[in-house]
């Protein structure tokens, strides 16, 4: 008998057919799905290096138009002193309140008061820092750290989104959320308060820097404040305030036997960098049409690596203030949108901050290539309100990390753009991949092996226990 291609359909048709009421129909999908993923794998892979190209290529266009930043080296040279003569001083007695004037001490409850207040969550904080840079659009930290804030705000609520849920159980999600807050409260405690202090500087014509070691700020930063009264150089300052806050939280935090039991040395923090989950994302073109969003950032790999961190810092700054189109799109962005902390602020087209309908198990991918698929409905990433409530702030453990100026000066030394950070289509892939991972957390093969397994045949005594 000729077997013709017309007969091939139709066995084909048969046979999907018996599987369909064999395992049922996801389980048939799942299994198609498979069979299909060679040939999903190349068109997949081939989209992503035109997207990897086209970052490249959009990346290098931008930095075209770039200007340098001025990190003088004199004044790097200057503060380098004023360091090392503060390593002799170690183990000084800081002074106390009671030789300060009334108005002084004033300001300090003043600063503590207004700190505690604006400490009270991510959104708080993250809008803090805003308003501040719109007071003082000299201090350049102020808007890298709400850019960076928003991102922390991110990362909260998707513990609570669509995806991660699937992946964590509820402890390890309570875990990394406290990790993410107290990085947030340490940062603003912190900082804030030097803002402030600069601030009511500049309202009250006069340095009030000598109160800073009543703040509990590190002794690093006072001829850093000292210097930039008169120099107004932003750039030394930011990159500064960078290299404090991140020594700062390193013994408080990344260190701390707490965190690095529970997150910081767990797999999951181990597989951050495969899906690209600590991407910091700075939207410099957004809209309500998918085509209207554009990204730029860069990935952390190796969050317990303070140098990493520091560099990643410099970078996000030189991006902001050195690169045109970057800069001016992403403070329009912060100006026009309020944080939530749902990533629906950035893409609504892609995200809700509502769930209309309830979890879908077994999740099926909505997404491709970044994108929504035709009729699907948009993942879930709640606001943060709706995702965590406020935490009580602990004081931050004492103590001054600064120790040698040696340890500090070669962070002063450049201040590059990175290669590539257009990451538009990088960040579509990211959703791709976090996706793919929450639909293979519900296992169809279990259902594929029930389904051909032969149950009237008992499980022999003596069957090997593969448990470990």
């Amino acid at each position: 008998m000729r077997v013709t291609n017309a007969h091939r359909r139709r066995a084909a048709r048969l046979a999907q057919g018996c599987l369909a009421r064999r395992l049922g129909s996801e389980a048939a999908a799942a299994v198609l799905r498979v069979l299909r993923l060679p040939i999903d794998a190349v068109a997949y892979a081939i989209r992503y290096a035109v997207g990897k190209w086209r970052a490249m290529s959009a990346s290098q266009a931008m930095s075209a138009s770039a200007s340098a930043l001025p990190l003088e080296q004199s004044l790097v040279a200057a503060l380098a002193s004023s360091w090392r003569k503060l390593e002799q001083q170690a183990g000084l007695p800081i002074p106390t309140e009671a030789s300060l004037k009334a108005a002084d001490r004033a300001l300090l409850d003043y600063i503590r008061g207004e700190t505690a207040r604006l400490n009270r969550n991510n959104v708080t904080r993250t809008m803090a820092y805003l308003a501040m840079y719109e007071r003082r659009p000299e201090l350049h930290w102020a808007m890298l750290a709400h850019m960076v804030s928003r991102n922390g705000g991110w990362n909260m609520t998707d513990l609570q989104g669509e995806w991660l849920p699937r992946l964590l159980s509820e402890r390890k999600r309570d875990d990394i959320f406290l990790f993410l807050e107290r990085a947030n409260a340490l940062i603003f405690g912190d900082a804030y308060p030097q803002l402030l202090l600069y601030e009511h500087s500049v309202r009250f014509r006069r340095p009030l820097f000598h109160l800073l070691p009543m703040l509990r700020v590190s002794g690093f930063m006072q001829p850093v404040w000292e210097q930039f009264w008169t120099t107004r150089n932003s750039t030394v300052l930011t990159v500064a305030l960078i290299v404090n806050e991140q020594h700062y939280i390193e013994r408080r935090l990344v260190q701390h036997p707490y965190y690095r039991k529970r997150v910081i040395d767990t797999l999951f923090f181990g597989v951050q960098s495969l899906l690209q989950l600590n991407a910091i994302l700075l939207p410099y073109a957004h809209g309500q049409k998918p085509q209207e969003l554009r990204l730029a950032g860069l990935i952390i790999e190796r969050f317990s690596s303070i140098h990493e961190r520091i560099e990643i810092g410099k970078r996000l700054y030189a991006l902001l203030f050195a690169v045109p189109r970057i800069g001016d799109g992403a403070a329009a962005f912060a100006r026009s949108v309020r944080h939530t902390g749902s990533r629906a602020d950035f893409a609504p087209h892609l995200f809700e901050r509502l769930r209309e309908h309830p979890a879908q198990v077994p999740y099926k991918e909505r997404l491709l290539g970044g994108q929504l698929k035709p009729g699907a409905e948009r993942p879930y990433s709640p606001a943060l309100a709706d995702a965590w409530p406020d935490q009580a702030v602990e004081p931050a453990e004492p103590g001054d990390w600064f120790t040698m100026a040696v340890d500090v000066v070669p962070y002063f030394e450049r201040l590059p753009l990175p290669n590539t950070f257009e990451m538009t289509n990088e960040y579509g892939f990211l959703l791709d991949k976090l996706e793919l991972a929450a639909a293979a957390s519900f296992r169809p093969e279990e259902e594929v092996e029930e389904a051909f397994s032969e149950p009237e045949l008992p499980i022999q005594d003596h069957a090997i226990d593969m448990r470990p």
